[in-house]
This record gives C-alpha cells, sequence and structure tokens, in this order.
C-alpha cells in the first residue's frame, strides 16, 4: 500500500522563478549591451512590471495558452521579458535561430505554427522575406520600441500599462513553456518541446556547485545566445539565484564583450570555444585581462585544453560541458574532485579536459551497437552514449514515434565514462575515424593541434583509403599573419600519439565552415574534399 506523503503539492511553474527574484532580490539589476555602446539597466523589480505588461498585453491580443510565440532576437532584456510573460500565462516561447538557412527558418515557423513573431531590427529584411511564407504568424512585432514606420506593430504596443502585478494562473507543471528546434544538419530540423516541469528541475540542477554553480553573488553573462537552447538555461538559473544578469545584445566583438564584462564586473559567463575564442583574441592581443571574471562555461562543441590553459593564465576557471537540445541542454560538467589536487598540472588539464559528471536528474550509460547493454565503466572502452533523465525529451515536438531506445535517448556521441562517472566525449558517431580496423578520435586529433601556435582552428576528417579503409587529415585554418608548415605542424605528435594516429597531411584553409550555434561543420569539409566518401554515407 502506498502511503501518500504530507507535504504541500505546488506546481512547479516557471512563473515562481519571477515571483520568488521580484520578492526577495527587487534592487538586483539586469543590463543590457545595446548598439553604439550604450547600456539598458533596470532592476529585477521594473523587469517584474514589464512582463506583466506584456503578459496582460498577450491575452489582449487573443494569445491563448498553449499558442507558440516565437522570437527572432539577440540576449536582451526584452528578449528576457517575452521568456517570463509567455511561460508564466501558459504560452510557448519558441525561440529561432535567426542565422540558420531562411528555408530551414521558414519550416521550423510552419512546423511549431507560431501566432506572434517578435523580432529585433537587425532581421527585418529577415522578417520581410518570411513573412508571405508563414501563414500561422498573425502579428509580427517589432522589438524596437520606438520606429518613424506607421505600419509597423511595436513592442511598446504590447505592453499593457494599466497593470504593474497579475495573480500568475496556476495550471499543470507538465505543461509547454518553451520549444528549441535542432539545427537540421540531417534532414529537417526537430523540435524539442520543454515543459515548466523540467526546465525548473533543470534550473535547479544547474545551481548546484559541481555544475555551473550560479549564486546571488555572481553577475552572468550568457554569451550563448538566448535562441540556442535558452541560453543553455541561464535566462532561468540566474534569475533564480538572484544573480545580476549581463546581456551583451547584438555587438559579439572582442572588445564590446571584454568590455561589457569588466565594467559590469562579469563574474560567471557561458558560450561555445568559438566566441570564448573571440574575445581571448582580443583580450591577448591588446595585453588585457580580466579583472572579475572568475569562471567560464564552455560546450556546445569540445573545448580545446589550449584553451582551458589559457584562460587560466588570466585568472579564469573552466567548466567544460556538455549537452545537447534535447536534453535541455546541460548533462554534465567538469570540475576537479578533491583526489586530484595531488596531480601535476599536465593530468589536471587532462581531467578538464574531459565533459565531465553527470547533473543529478541526469543519467549516462555507453553501449554496443544494439544501443541498450551496457558497456564497462572503466574510462577506456568507448561506445555509443546513452542519457536518460527529468529533462531529456521522450518525443521530438509533433511527433509520436518514441525518440527513446528501451528508454534511453541515444545522443549520436561515442564516449567513455569512468568510474566517477567523468564522461569523455571521443567523438560524433558520424565523426569517428576507422583506419585498419582501429578507432581514432578526431577530437584527440584536434586537441593536439590547436597548441601549436599557429593553428587558429583544426578539424580531423576522414580520407577515404584502399588499404587501411579511412585515413585523418588534419584542416588547419591559420592565424593571421603566420605560416606554418605541414611538417612543423606534424611534428608535434611525435610522441603524444600511435605514429598510424598521425594525419596523413594537413589542407590548409581560409575559412571554417561552421553551423549557425558555432560549431565546425565536418560534413561540409568532407564534402569539399573528399566527395565520393560523403555521398556513401
Amino acid at each position: 500500500m502506498t502511503v501518500p506523503g504530507s507535504m504541500i503539492n505546488r506546481p512547479l511553474l516557471v512563473s515562481s522563478i519571477l515571483t520568488h527574484a521580484v520578492r526577495n532580490n527587487p534592487h538586483q539589476e539586469i543590463v543590457t549591451g545595446l548598439d553604439g555602446g550604450k547600456k539598458h539597466r533596470y532592476t529585477y523589480a521594473n523587469f517584474y512590471k514589464r512582463v506583466v505588461q506584456l503578459a496582460m498585453g498577450l491575452q489582449n491580443n487573443g494569445i491563448k495558452m498553449g499558442d507558440r510565440v516565437g522570437t527572432l532576437a539577440w540576449n536582451t532584456y526584452r528578449h528576457l521579458e517575452i521568456y517570463y510573460a509567455t511561460a508564466g500565462t501558459g504560452l510557448v516561447c519558441h525561440t529561432i535561430n535567426p542565422r540558420l538557412h531562411i528555408s530551414q527558418i521558414q519550416f521550423i515557423i510552419n512546423d511549431a505554427q507560431d501566432v506572434v513573431m517578435f523580432y529585433d531590427s537587425h532581421f527585418e529584411s529577415l522578417v520581410e522575406q518570411l513573412k508571405p511564407n508563414c501563414p500561422s504568424v498573425k502579428h509580427w512585432v517589432l522589438l524596437d520600441e520606438s520606429t518613424s514606420a506607421t505600419n509597423l506593430s511595436t513592442y511598446t504596443e504590447w505592453l499593457d500599462t494599466s497593470h504593474e502585478d497579475l495573480d500568475w494562473p496556476q495550471f499543470d507543471e507538465n505543461s509547454a513553456c518553451g520549444l528549441c528546434y535542432t539545427s537540421g544538419t540531417t534532414g529537417d530540423p526537430k523540435g524539442a518541446l520543454y515543459s515548466h516541469r523540467s526546465t525548473i528541475l533543470h534550473a535547479y540542477a544547474s545551481c548546484h556547485p559541481d555544475a555551473v554553480g550560479v549564486s546571488r553573488r555572481d553577475a552572468v553573462m550568457p554569451l550563448v545566445p538566448m535562441y540556442h537552447v535558452n541560453a543553455w538555461g541561464l535566462p532561468y538559473s540566474a534569475m533564480l539565484s538572484g544573480a545580476k544578469m549581463v546581456m551583451p545584445g547584438a555587438d559579439h566583438s572582442g572588445k564590446a564583450l571584454h568590455s561589457l564584462c569588466e565594467t559590469e564586473g562579469v563574474t560567471l559567463s557561458a558560450g561555445v570555444p568559438s566566441i570564448w575564442q573571440i574575445m581571448l583574441d582580443y583580450t591577448l592581443a591588446n595585453n588585457l585581462t580580466f579583472s572579475t571574471l572568475k569562471c567560464a562555461v564552455i560546450g556546445g562543441s569540445a573545448c580545446p585544453p589550449a584553451m582551458i590553459t589559457t584562460l587560466s593564465k588570466l585568472n579564469v576557471s573552466v567548466r567544460h560541458a556538455w549537452g545537447m537540445t534535447e536534453v535541455s541542454p546541460l548533462g554534465t560538467v567538469c570540475l576537479l574532485l578533491p583526489e586530484h589536487e595531488s596531480l601535476s598540472e599536465q593530468e589536471q588539464l587532462n581531467v578538464l579536459a574531459a565533459q565531465g559528471r553527470p547533473l543529478f536528474g541526469a543519467e549516462f550509460k555507453i553501449t554496443g551497437d544494439d544501443n541498450v547493454t551496457p558497456l564497462p565503466t572503466d574510462g577506456k572502452t568507448t561506445g555509443n552514449l546513452m542519457v536518460r533523465g527529468n529533462w531529456v525529451i521522450e518525443r521530438y515536438y509533433g511527433k509520436s514515434e518514441s525518440a527513446l531506445t528501451d528508454g534511453w535517448f541515444h545522443t549520436g556521441d561515442v564516449a567513455s565514462l569512468d568510474a566517477n562517472g567523468y564522461m569523455r566525449i571521443s567523438d560524433r558517431s558520424k565523426d569517428v575515424i576507422k583506419s585498419g580496423g582501429e578507432w581514432i578520435s578526431s577530437i584527440e586529433i584536434e586537441n593536439i593541434a590547436t597548441e601549436h601556435p599557429d593553428v587558429q582552428q583544426a578539424a580531423c576528417i576522414a580520407k577515404p583509403d584502399p588499404k587501411w579503409g579511412e585515413r585523418p587529415v588534419l584542416v588547419v585554418l591559420k592565424k593571421p599573419g603566420t605560416s606554418p608548415s605541414e611538417e612543423n605542424i606534424l611534428s608535434i605528435y611525435n610522441n603524444r600519439v600511435a605514429k598510424w594516429m598521425i594525419p596523413d597531411e594537413v589542407v590548409f584553409v581560409d575559412q571554417m565552415p561552421m553551423t549557425a550555434t558555432g560549431k565546425l561543420q565536418k560534413a561540409e569539409l568532407r564534402k569539399k574534399f573528399f566527395a565520393p566518401k560523403e555521398n556513401n554515407e
């Protein structure tokens, strides 16, 4: 017989983050970098009033519970207001990546059946192209609060200023609050629909000191866009903690980001390696440092150990994270354990280069080709990485079939797990190189290459080989003003890896193909250099 609990049972709703924040931290700041170096600054209390006004404005315009509200917007205070106004009233905030190809954006809007689209002025030309082909969108709302155009609906018009507070509705915590789509690198983009419950639990777990570790003492700057898996949950975890929030806006130059970091006392920031590289290049080129920044959360793709070392010299510790759209996105974060304190600097670096240990609420295993049978967690055996947990999707948006195998989600990564739970990605399953029956980790080859002082970026891809099946080729983007040779670059692999793992050649390129979320497009490189192999995939 089940014995019922005797605790109060309140639904886990995003609106509870908002009400907690304004009641306990009303004077905390939210700062946004605007065009031209200007800033917008206000308090949680002011933020709350505008969220209420937008929530009422959405209701006044007939937007109903469950409707999808789209955004094409940068990380700004207005975008943050939309996050909370939609979720608080049972709407679904659908953040759209404006860097995707227009055909993908059009597909995403139509698949989601968005009824409203809020957009920054930077995307006006994109919106004009989208309007005729997105019939579900009844309202296109310009996020700038003043404009000379008379035929545009503006954000100010959607703020019902007759309200400053709201009795937020209570509903099922399993209701949807957010929708994000994968980038669609293989086939059409697929939607991940997040619930209030999954979002709250993800935010709680993210705040843990062995995860991202956000606290009231922090000033948090999400470099990762709010359209990229909800900025890794920082709009929720930062406000839940009462942290100062610093939103970078549209200017992602190294100068603007470093200046914002310094002037606003940023202590914690998060982004993909490519945006960190932009900020580091500017910082080092101008002999600058970071006076307040203490923690850099880096994910989206593998963080090169050389970047961890560079940031460490600037007194910034790196928390290497792993996640994906289908995991809300955080699954693991990497920190040292007490038993690692006696290790050498190089040994500690090797630990920190792993993707880390699971957050409570996410569970991992590695399997063989059947995606079911677990493999040993010895830190050496690699297999297909599977995940399940409180914020892992069960099925894609609009699909009836399950996305799970025996209750687990197949991530598409090849990884190892050790006895302490450390997970180390060796490759994406589609990128791993098999030479003579042996596996070569492209990530390991790339990480070593980026240690070379003249290498800006590196990608290791497979070249078809009649004898070995596949052989590694290193594609290199040189740092400006340098001219490294193939021999010079390949020499750094001596005594680092087995001879058969050393790339057969180095190909220099003027530009690396990147996805809209800042990841290397190895498929494009394979297509460019080895088209027959790509056609057979």
